[in-house]
C-alpha cells in the first residue's frame, strides 16, 4: 500500500508539471516584484519553461542512474552530477546576463532544451557523465542568462543582486531534487509515467519553437 501511495505521489508530481506547461506562459515576473531573495526563489516557478527543464533534469538523472551508477561508479554522486552541472553553468549564464553581454537565440535555445531533455527522459537515455553534463550545462547557460537579463533595472545594489541570484540557484536545486525524488519512485514502480511526462515536456518545447 505504501509503495502504491508513493508511486501515485511521484506520478502526480511529474504529471502536474506536464499539465502546468499546457497553461503556463513562459513569461517571467522579476521586473514586477523587484530584486530580492524571495524574487530569486520565486523566479524559476514563474515560467513553465524553466520549471519543466529543471525538474526534467532531476528526473533524467534518476532514470539514468542504476544501482551501479550509469554515470560512474558512485551512484549517489551520479544523481547530483547533472544538477550541479546545470546550476554551475546557469550561474555562469546569469553573470553574462547581468554584465549585459549579448547571447543570441536565448528563447529558442531554452525551447530546444525542453525538447532535448524531454526526449532524453522519454527514452531513458544513459550517456557518459561528460556528455550528460555537457548537454544540461550547455542549456543551463541560456536559462541562467535569461534569469540574469531579467533582473530588474532598479536592482543596482550588490546585496540585492547576490540575494536574487542565490535565490534562483537554491530554487533550481530544489526543483532538481524534487525531480530526482519523483524519478526514483517512478523508476521502481511506474517508469512508463516518467517516459510519458518526458514526451510531454519535449512536445511543449517543440510547441515553443514553432509558436
Amino acid at each position: 500500500m505504501q509503495r502504491m501511495l508513493r508511486s501515485r505521489l511521484a506520478a502526480g508530481v511529474v504529471m502536474s508539471l506536464v499539465t502546468a506547461s499546457a497553461f503556463a506562459h513562459p513569461g517571467h515576473d522579476a521586473a514586477t516584484v523587484g530584486a530580492s531573495l524571495w524574487a530569486g526563489l520565486a523566479h524559476p516557478f514563474t515560467g513553465a519553461d524553466h520549471l519543466l527543464a529543471m525538474a526534467a533534469v532531476g528526473v533524467w538523472s534518476a532514470l539514468a542512474t542504476t544501482s551501479r551508477g550509469a554515470f560512474g561508479k558512485d551512484s549517489k554522486t551520479d544523481l547530483l552530477r547533472l544538477p550541479f552541472a546545470f546550476v554551475a553553468m546557469m550561474l555562469a549564464g546569469a553573470a553574462l546576463g547581468l554584465a549585459g553581454v549579448t547571447l543570441p537565440a536565448v528563447e529558442p535555445m531554452i525551447a530546444v532544451s525542453l525538447l532535448v531533455i524531454g526526449l532524453l527522459v522519454a527514452v531513458r537515455a544513459r550517456l557518459s557523465a561528460a556528455m550528460g553534463m555537457a548537454i544540461v550545462g550547455g542549456f543551463a547557460l541560456f536559462h541562467g542568462y535569461a534569469h540574469g537579463a531579467e533582473l530588474p533595472a532598479t536592482a543596482a545594489a550588490l546585496p540585492a543582486v547576490i540575494a536574487y541570484v542565490g535565490g534562483f540557484a537554491a530554487a533550481t536545486m530544489t526543483l532538481h531534487v524534487l525531480g530526482i525524488g519523483a524519478g526514483m519512485l517512478l523508476r521502481r514502480h511506474a517508469g512508463w509515467i516518467a517516459r510519458v511526462a518526458g514526451a510531454g515536456v519535449a512536445l511543449y518545447g517543440a510547441a515553443l519553437l514553432v509558436a
